[in-house]
């Protein structure tokens, strides 16, 4: 089984808690489901989110997803000025046969034009 890394983002619309778990959910959901991937083959999420988010840590959407014994870091983005606001990034490390050509990375929404190169 080879270790693979998956990609993905999501912009907010606002920056509550509620609202964060809702989009940070759907965006592994969506990894997971355009990967047929489960929570098995998960070795670790890296997240990162822009300066301007400050309602919750986006792990705490795959905690409440049920990925708990998975290990997860949460980091801030660098403070670019014009960058993209209210944006939560994800770097997933799996296990997967796939190779790399075929892995599918989630851009979701707004986030779509952050990475038109590999966005699925």
């Amino acid at each position: 089984m080879a270790v693979r890394a998956v990609r993905g983002a999501v912009q907010l619309e606002r920056d509550e808690a509620g609202h964060m778990d809702e989009q940070v959910g759907a965006l592994l959901t969506a990894v997971l489901e355009r990967n047929e991937l489960t929570t098995d083959d998960l070795i670790s999420i890296w997240f990162t989110a822009t300066p301007d988010l400050h309602s919750d840590f986006p792990a705490a959407a795959a905690r409440k997803l049920g990925i708990v014994d998975v290990p997860l870091i949460c980091a801030q983005e660098l403070d670019i000025e014009g960058a993209m606001p209210r944006v939560v990034r994800i770097l997933a490390h799996i296990e997967s046969e796939r190779p790399r050509t075929e892995i599918n990375h989630v851009y979701l929404g707004a986030a779509g034009a952050l990475r038109k190169d590999i966005a699925q």
